[in-house]
């Protein structure tokens, strides 16, 4: 059965703003699970650091904010998992579907286990099932368009709207829940959310397209045993190396790194290697290396919204409105909202561009470089007091991060799709995940440089880094294009 569905049947669904159908499905399930996802971790740093008399358990800010990164980069690691049950086990719609179960189950524990014990278990829940649902969404999502479906990029940028509604909201209501009741009724109304999108999803899941079911290359039932005993050797590895200290909260950010690289080198590897593909599928996933590096140095300043910007909207923010004093996490739905506003915007410019729109490399180029100025507008008010930096400043900074997510993010899952030779089309998926994983838990490691230097290096030197990143990898266009044969 081809990955694709017919082009001629596909182009004559429009009933979603012009797009298929069941990309509202989609949209919707992805809604709620970022509702979620973002509800919580716009609570999880501050619950980790804040005070036992504030409800909170009472950790140094780096630690705490390398577990936020490790657990970022863990979610989107937990990506491979997700797209190898869906190649080979039982297809992506199957297991998108088992995964928003485990995830609600994730934020049941966090809002009704105690302390250490909640976190410990409702973060690996969620991390585990948030890597199945993510990567297998998208994977849908590209099943809905034909390989030269003009809309493919615009469906993208409107897929890439629902999960901003929900990162909007999630943050926006679980931190106005945690200011006045407290964190554990944040937690749980992100598992309220999630249970919503859940039975959302169910009723519509059978109106997918067949493809979304389809094992693309079967595993064979000899094989599965073997890989069910490697999955369990892991997993007491795993705890065995916590118990006995190997794997601590100061050291799990550098964990989760060097797991992420050499997961992402054994990925290439593997695809590279598999001689089902072709001569011209082999040389795409060439193409999407410098890509992937990109992507990593782009998160890996993007995804500090969620650790730096924190402590910073924290300590350093003037948060009063009218006397009123806004919660921290509502900083975290300043980009959503940007989101929300702008991506129909992008979503309209590459449709009206068509085939003239800038290829995906200068889309990338530019995200890493404009995260970077991002994070040179920090500068002129690096280093100030309690309340010093005005909140219009930060939210103008917001919006050039904004404007490079959206050259990079949804273009990248896009890409993706599109250069994945057939037998691997989520398994691609889920190595631009790894290196949104790769991001995070870097993230989560430069969040503990913020404390030790002053904040004009922090700043400066990795804004300049990125920039850097962009420039190279604009140098570069016309050999990746080249490898790219034919896909922008």
């Amino acid at each position: 059965m081809s990955a694709q569905p017919d082009s001629a049947a596909t182009r004559q669904d429009h009933g979603f703003f012009g797009q298929p159908k069941s990309l509202a499905n989609l949209f919707g399930v992805e809604m709620w699970e970022r509702f979620s996802f973002y509800g919580m971790q716009g609570i999880l740093l501050i619950y980790l650091y804040f005070s036992v008399a504030d409800g909170g358990l009472g950790m140094s800010q780096p630690v705490a904010a390398g577990i936020v990164g490790s657990y970022g980069g863990a979610v989107y690691l937990s990506t491979i998992l997700g797209a190898w049950l869906a190649d080979r086990m039982f297809g992506s719609e199957k297991v998108l579907f088992v995964s928003a179960i485990v995830i609600v189950f994730g934020h049941v524990a966090l809002a009704l286990l105690p302390g250490f014990i909640g976190v410990g278990v409702g973060l690996i829940l969620v991390a585990v099932g948030s890597g199945g649902l993510k990567a297998n969404a998208t994977s849908i999502v590209g099943t809905l368009y034909a390989a030269d479906d003009p809309r493919r990029d615009a469906g993208f940028s409107l897929f890439y709207l629902g999960i901003n509604l929900g990162a909007f909201l999630g943050p926006l209501l679980t931190g106005l829940m945690q200011s006045t009741l407290g964190f554990h009724w944040g937690f749980g109304l992100a598992a309220v959310g999630m249970t919503i999108g859940l039975i959302q999803y169910s009723f519509a899941r059978k109106r997918l397209p067949a493809s979304a079911s389809e094992v693309r290359d079967p595993l064979a039932p000899a094989a599965r045993l073997r890989y069910i005993i490697i999955a369990a050797v892991a997993v007491v590895l795993i705890v065995v190396l916590v118990l006995v200290g190997v794997i601590t909260a100061e050291n799990l950010a550098t964990v989760v790194i060097g797991v992420t690289i050499v997961s992402a080198i054994a990925y290439f590897f593997v695809i590279l290697s598999n001689r089902h593909i072709t001569a011209i599928e082999r040389k795409r996933v060439y193409a999407f290396i410098p890509l992937f590096i990109a992507s990593a140095a782009f998160w890996s300043l993007y995804q500090q919204q969620f650790t730096v910007v924190t402590i910073y909207a924290d300590e350093r923010l003037d948060r009063d409105i009218l006397g009123w004093t806004m919660p921290i996490t509502w900083v975290q739905s300043i980009n959503p909202i940007f989101i929300i506003i702008l991506s129909g915007v992008f979503a309209a410019i590459w449709t009206k561009w068509g085939a003239k729109q800038p290829p995906t490399v200068i889309k990338f180029a530019a995200g890493a470089a404009l995260v970077g100025v991002a994070f040179l507008l920090f500068l002129p008010f690096a280093g100030g007091g309690a309340n010093s930096t005005p909140l219009i400043a930060l939210v103008g900074i917001l919006l050039v991060f904004t404007i490079a997510e959206l050259l990079l993010s949804p273009v990248g899952l896009s890409v993706s799709t599109k250069l994945a030779p057939q037998l691997f089309t989520t398994q691609m998926v889920a190595l631009f995940f790894l290196s949104v994983a790769l991001g995070s838990a870097v993230s989560g490691e430069l969040a503990k440089w913020y404390d030790a230097v002053p904040e004009t290096t922090y700043f400066g030197t990795l804004g300049a880094i990125a920039i850097g990143i962009g420039v190279i990898l604009a140098l570069f266009t016309r050999p990746v294009l080249r490898l790219m044969s034919g896909v922008r």
